[in-house]
């Protein structure tokens, strides 16, 4: 039974692969079509060129990761590095809680030394070589640090707790791990802004002036509660320019990134928000929420039907029931779930992002929305067209001729 359990669980890892590839491959094919009339001559020649590269090069550099990733997993599934990490961690303590931390804090680090040289050259080759890396070598090596250190505390706390829960409670553990994580879930979407991103990045205060006049005058005509908006210096990290909106009741916050701020003028950047805050005020952020509890409960759930099996641990070369190790068995066999959740929820976000969009339209300047949009695309490099099938596996937001489509009609329609 074993034996069918691991081939099943390659035979998963086999098809995601294959199945991403197919999709790059229809991609880049469809790279090379002859954009929608609206987009045509968006970029010129010498940068069409360069955005042209520029995804072929991210292209071909996610065909050698992934196949990195994908025969490095495969090694430790047929030679058994699973049961041998969980071997050393049994002769270090007998502790079932401290054996899955160490045993994950081990995967997981050693996972993400080997791909720094991947980092690196993403970083400091692909980002650079095309004009959006802004960021240093001592800003890189402290990000790894704090990523390594929160990974290690916030991550070692929420495992340890469902481990603990697992431990004490077992047929039950299901119920109170969901019901502390969701708690958990909440915490950080309330507070994200504040504990986290200070870490990593600089928050500040819109200044006073044209801008901050024209978020009012507009958060006022839609009566949104706004208290501040803040900028984010993203700039030292990437050229790329982005904005997001956050939190729920009074920790709602509505960050600017400084590059957009550079990039866009006053009333495109008021569109952008307008856009954000349609997300707020269709409750998009608030069901966003619901339906991450529910994802994880009945993730806890279907996992609490595996750990009890030794069958899952064996597959993986360990005789018996072990927590931690039938947790990787589950995550490994959760592939076709994951892939299929992730797919509805994709086509969840699209058509909320052509709500938000209609939101924007219906209360402000539609032209400045699609101006926006059209600037941000170029500074991105972004791929005029996109192929269907790519989208719909992969794509969180509608491609830029679709949406630019869809206010146009939303415009007649006024």
């Amino acid at each position: 039974m074993e034996n069918l359990v691991l081939n099943l669980i390659i035979a998963f890892l086999l098809a995601d692969y294959v199945l991403e590839r197919v999709l790059e491959g229809l991609n880049s094919r469809w790279r090379g079509h002859t954009p929608t009339a609206e987009l045509q001559g968006l970029y010129d020649p010498d940068r069409y060129l360069k955005q042209q590269r520029y995804q072929k090069t991210n292209t071909r550099f996610g065909f050698i990761t992934s196949t990195f990733s994908l025969v490095l997993v495969l090694g430790f599934l047929l030679f058994e590095g699973f049961a041998w990490v969980h071997q050393l961690t049994a002769q270090i303590t007998p502790n079932g809680i401290v054996q899955a931390l160490i045993f994950f804090g081990v995967l997981l680090l050693a996972q993400d030394i080997i791909a720094i040289p991947f980092d690196l050259y993403r970083t400091f080759g692909i980002e650079q070589r095309f004009g959006f890396n802004t960021m240093n070598a001592r800003t890189f090596v402290a990000d790894k640090f704090k990523g390594w250190l929160l990974g290690a505390l916030i991550g070692g706390v929420v495992l340890a707790g469902i481990a603990w829960f697992y431990f004490q409670t077992r047929e039950m553990f299901w119920i109170y791990a969901w019901l502390s994580l969701t708690a958990f879930s909440v915490f950080f979407t309330l507070f994200y802004s504040n504990l986290i991103v200070p870490l990593f990045n600089k928050q500040t205060r819109l200044e006073d002036g044209e801008l901050k006049n024209a978020i009012e005058r507009f958060a006022v005509r839609v009566d949104f509660p706004l208290k501040d908006v803040y900028v984010l210096d993203g700039s030292k990290r990437s050229t790329k320019a982005n904005a997001y909106f956050t939190g729920l009741g009074g920790k709602k916050r509505i960050v600017l990134f400084d590059t957009l701020v550079e990039d866009l003028n006053p009333e495109e950047i008021v569109a952008v928000l307008a856009h954000e805050i349609g997300h707020f005020k269709k409750k998009h952020t608030l069901q966003a929420l619901v339906l991450s509890v529910i994802q994880s409960g009945i993730m806890f759930y279907l996992l609490s039907l595996f750990l009890e099996y030794a069958v899952f641990s064996r597959a993986l070369g360990v005789d018996q029931a072990v927590f931690h190790v039938g947790l990787v068995a589950f995550v490994l066999l959760y592939r076709p779930v994951s892939l299929l959740s992730g797919v509805l929820m994709h086509i969840w976000s699209r058509r909320n992002e052509y709500a938000a969009d209609a939101f924007a339209v219906r209360h402000h300047n539609a032209e400045d929305l699609i101006n926006a949009l059209k600037k941000l695309s170029v500074n991105h490099l972004s791929n005029l067209t996109p192929h269907p099938a790519y989208v719909f596996f992969h794509y969180s937001h509608p491609p830029l001729y679709q949406r630019i489509q869809a206010m146009r009609t939303e415009i007649a329609e006024q």
